[in-house]
């Protein structure tokens, strides 16, 4: 009898932990499936960014190839002073609505 009473306390407990872990799994899974969300939509932001920055970077290339060929097809070329001014992305933020102006 005592032998029982001993096994039916150890079931119990048993069975109390296997409750534990299946709360702890299925509170597991519920991160797992917001951390893969929130993966994804990472992701998707990432490759926009990429697409983003290579789309600036061809438009970047043909101002500056429009820039160079004007050069070469201008007969007149202004000399550099101290007011002459350009915009330049400020290297703090990434963000290209950030501009600031530097002068030369």
């Amino acid at each position: 009898v005592e032998k029982n009473l001993k096994l039916e306390e150890k079931i119990t407990m048993l069975q109390q932990q296997n409750e534990e872990l299946r709360a702890r799994i299925e509170q597991n899974t519920v991160i797992t499936r917001q951390l893969s969300e929130e993966n994804a939509n990472l992701q998707e932001y990432v490759e926009k960014e990429v697409e983003e920055k290579k789309k600036l970077s061809r438009t970047n290339e043909e101002l500056l190839w429009k820039l160079q060929e004007g050069e070469a097809v201008s007969p007149v070329k202004l000399p550099p002073t101290s007011s002459t001014s350009f915009y330049h992305c400020s290297s703090e933020n990434s963000s290209p609505a950030k501009v600031r102006t530097l002068r030369r």
